[in-house]
C-alpha cells in the first residue's frame, strides 16, 4: 500500500508543480528567462498533508511567491524603490522659496539688526537699490511696507532705551551747546577786526600784523569747535582736502578782490588793501547756517516718518530743502549788510553771498554722506578765482593777449567781484541741483546721521 501511494505522489507531482513553473514561462518567453543573469530555482514545494495523508492544493501565497521568484527579484526590490521614492520627495519640495521676504531678511540681515525702527530699514533698502516696483516682487505695496515687515519680523538683540523724562531737557541743552559754538567764529572775527580798528595808528606794522594773526588763528579754531558737533558736522566722512579749499575761498574774500585789481592795472605792486566786511559777515553767519540745517533735517525726518512711498518723499523733501537754503541767503545778506556799514563797503558782497550758500550745501551733503560733489564744487570754485589772474597776468605774453579776454569782459560788465561772484554762484548752482536729487532720497536721511549729529527731534 505504501508503495502505490508513493507512486500515486510522484504521478500528481508534476501536475502541481506545473502552476510554478508557468512563471518561468520558460517554453513561451524563452528569451525573457535566458536574458536574466542569475537563475533563481523555484522554492522547493513541500506538501501539506491532511489527516487523511492526501496532498492539499498549492494556495494563492504559494503561487505569488513561485512568480516572485521567477520573475528574478522583483519581490526584494519593491522595498527599496518605494524607499528611494520617498527620499526624493522632500528635494521636490524644497525648490525656490516660499517666503520671499525671509530670504530679503537674511539678505540684509546686518541692516535689520541695527536699525531702530522701519525708517532706517526703509532708508538702507532705498541705498541697496530696493524701489517699490522692487517691493512689489516681495508682494508690498512700497518699500515703507517691506521695512516695516522686516523691522517686525527681525529680532531685537538691543534694547532700546526708554525716554526719560529729562530726554527733552538733555535735547535742549545740546542745542545750545552747539548754538554756542556756532557764534564763536564771529564773535573772534568782530574782536579781531574791533582791535585793528581801535589801535589804528597807535600800534606799528608788526604788532598789527601779530593781532591779525591772532585773530584768524581764534577764529580758525573756534570755526573748527563749532564744525565738530551740531547740524553741520561731518565727523570721518569730510576729505582732507575741504579744510584747504575752504581757506582758499574764505582768503579770497580778503585779498582776491584788491589782488586782481592790482594784476588788471599792470600790478601787483605795493601792499594789499583788506576787505575785512564780507569775512566778518560769513563768519556771523554760521550760526544761522546751523539752524537751517538742523530745521532740515527735522523735518525731513518728519516727512519720511508720514510718508508711504518714496515719491511722496522726495516730492515732500524738495521745498524744505529750496526754503533751507533761500532763509540762509536771506539771513546772510542782512548781516553782510550790517557788517558793510560797521566796516566798510569793501569786498565782493555777491561773490560773498554765493560762497556762503555754496559752503552750506557743501557742508549738507557732506554730512549726509555725499562729500563727492561737495568736494568737485569746492575745488571748481578754487580753480576758476586762481585761474582769473593767471589768465591776465599770461596775456602778457607775445601772441597771447585773446586769453586775458574772457577776465577783462567779465570784469568790465561786473567788477571785479564778478569773478568770485561767477565761481561761487556757478558752483552753488550745480551744486544746489545735485543735492535736490540726492537729499531727496530717504538713504541721506537715517537715524545714525541725525543721533549722531545730535539733530534729533
Amino acid at each position: 500500500m505504501r508503495e502505490q501511494e508513493r507512486q500515486g505522489q510522484e504521478a500528481a507531482g508534476p501536475g502541481r508543480g506545473a502552476p510554478g513553473r508557468s512563471g518561468t514561462v520558460g517554453d513561451d518567453h524563452e528569451g525573457v528567462t535566458m536574458g536574466r543573469p542569475t537563475e533563481v530555482p523555484d522554492a522547493p514545494v513541500t506538501p501539506a498533508t491532511g489527516g487523511g495523508g492526501d496532498a492539499l492544493p498549492p494556495t494563492a501565497g504559494t503561487l505569488a511567491t513561485g512568480a516572485g521568484a521567477a520573475t528574478g527579484t522583483g519581490a526584494r526590490r519593491a522595498p527599496e524603490i518605494a524607499g528611494a521614492v520617498a527620499a526624493r520627495r522632500p528635494g521636490t519640495a524644497r525648490r525656490g522659496t516660499a517666503d520671499p521676504v525671509k530670504s530679503l531678511m537674511h539678505r540684509h540681515r546686518q541692516l535689520c539688526e541695527r536699525a531702530v525702527d522701519p525708517l532706517e530699514i526703509a532708508a538702507g533698502l532705498e541705498a541697496h537699490g530696493v524701489t517699490d516696483r522692487v517691493a512689489a516682487r516681495y508682494r508690498h505695496r512700497d518699500v515703507f511696507s517691506l521695512a516695516e515687515e522686516l523691522f517686525a519680523r527681525m529680532p531685537k538683540t538691543v534694547t532700546e532705551p526708554a525716554a526719560g523724562p529729562g530726554a527733552p531737557e538733555r535735547d535742549v541743552h545740546t542745542r545750545a551747546a552747539w548754538s554756542l559754538r556756532a557764534l564763536l567764529p564771529g564773535a573772534a572775527c568782530v574782536a579781531t577786526v574791533g582791535v585793528l580798528e581801535l589801535t589804528e595808528g597807535a600800534l606799528g606794522g608788526g604788532a598789527r600784523l601779530a593781532v591779525a594773526l591772532t585773530g584768524a588763528f581764534l577764529a580758525l579754531a573756534a570755526l573748527a569747535l563749532a564744525l565738530r558737533d551740531g547740524p553741520l558736522r561731518a565727523g570721518s566722512r569730510s576729505p582732507f582736502t575741504a579744510p584747504l579749499y575752504g581757506c582758499w575761498l574764505l582768503g579770497y574774500v580778503l585779498y582776491g578782490e584788491p589782488l586782481l585789481a592790482q594784476v588788471l592795472s599792470g600790478g601787483p605792486e605795493g601792499p594789499w588793501e583788506i576787505t575785512p566786511a564780507p569775512l566778518l559777515g560769513l563768519a556771523l553767519s554760521l550760526a544761522p547756517a546751523a539752524w537751517c540745517a538742523h530745521l532740515f533735517s527735522v523735518h525731513a525726518r518728519r516727512k519720511l516718518r508720514g510718508s508711504r512711498a518714496l515719491e511722496e518723499f522726495a516730492a515732500g523733501v524738495r521745498p524744505l530743502l529750496f526754503g533751507a537754503v533761500a532763509l540762509h541767503l536771506c539771513v546772510l545778506i542782512g548781516l553782510l549788510h550790517l557788517a558793510r556799514l560797521g566796516y566798510g563797503s569793501g569786498g565782493a558782497f555777491t561773490g560773498a553771498a554765493a560762497l556762503g550758500v555754496l559752503l552750506l550745501l557743501a557742508r549738507l551733503l557732506t554730512g549726509h554722506g555725499y562729500p563727492g560733489p561737495a568736494i568737485a564744487a569746492l575745488a571748481t570754485a578754487c580753480a576758476v578765482e586762481a585761474l582769473a589772474p593767471a589768465l591776465i597776468l599770461a596775456g602778457r605774453l607775445p601772441g597771447l593777449h585773446f586769453l586775458a579776454r574772457p577776465v577783462d569782459l567779465l570784469v568790465v560788465a561786473g567788477g571785479t567781484g564778478a569773478v568770485p561772484a561767477v565761481a561761487c554762484g556757478a558752483s552753488a548752482l550745480g551744486l544746489l541741483i545735485t543735492a535736490t536729487v540726492v537729499l531727496s532720497r530717504a538713504s541721506a536721511h537715517t537715524t545714525a546721521r541725525a543721533d549722531e549729529n545730535g539733530t534729533t527731534g
